[in-house]
């Protein structure tokens, strides 16, 4: 998983390249310019504009209508730094399918996005700071002890991108404490989910979204001015 690579990868003292700022944005052949990536170091980060629908729903889906595996529904909720609800945000998941794999896309085969495979989706919050995807809860690796999880990133329209903490599932056997100690990061916020089943016997889950939390270089943005005089507007 990306955060245990990217600790992994600090400790032992690999070369990596730190991105700060918003300011090295990238325009695509498409026309779009991409928003730039912030945070840690992040490989295949650009996979979430390869296949970017133009148009985007606030409830998207992930992965094909009949894919196989136990239906999922994960919900939330995005808020700004000061806690307000967030419209506009795109949010980004790709996951394993129930087998623990990711199923190749060869449309696009030798960019980042095939090996991000074939359960991925964009949703876009609404008014109040809402999105929603229907998908189906994903496998851990084969012969592998790292827990379950569906990988999320945010772009910020306009600004930039960054991956947040994955979605972590309460009841996954393989999510011990050292593993939670290891890969819950509170990047966006904390992923630790508990699923509850809803009356059609899906599994449903909240995952919450704090824009630029834990986000190390995350843009500040620029506060009002106060008055010289140190006074207020109150009447």
């Amino acid at each position: 998983m990306r955060q245990l690579a990217g600790v992994v990868a600090i400790l032992i003292g690999l070369a990596s390249v730190w991105v700060y700022g918003c300011a090295a944005a990238e325009t695509p052949p498409q026309g779009r310019v991409r928003e730039a990536i912030v945070g840690l170091p992040c490989e295949g980060c650009e996979a979430v504009f390869e296949g970017l629908p133009a148009t985007l729903e606030t409830d998207a889906r992930i992965g094909r209508q009949d894919e196989p595996g136990q239906p999922l529904r994960i919900v939330g909720t995005v808020f700004d730094s000061a806690g307000h609800p967030a419209s506009g945000v795109i949010v980004y998941a790709y996951q394993t399918n129930s087998r623990g794999v990711y199923p190749p896309d060869d449309r696009y085969r030798g960019l980042a996005a095939y090996h991000h495979g074939l359960l991925r989706g964009w949703a876009t919050t609404d008014a109040e700071g809402r999105y929603s995807f229907t998908t189906i809860r994903p496998g851990g690796y084969p012969d592998s002890d790292l827990p379950a999880h569906v990988h999320m990133h945010v772009i910020e329209v306009g600004r930039c991108t960054y991956y947040i903490d994955d979605i972590l599932f309460e009841d996954d056997p393989r999510l011990t404490k050292e593993k939670k100690a290891a890969l819950i990061l509170g990047r966006g916020g904390s992923g630790l989910v508990v699923p509850k089943p809803d009356s059609a016997g899906a599994w449903v889950v909240r995952r919450d979204i704090h824009l630029g939390k834990n986000i190390p270089g995350y843009p500040v943005r620029a506060q009002q001015p106060v008055p010289a005089d140190g006074a207020s507007h109150r009447r």
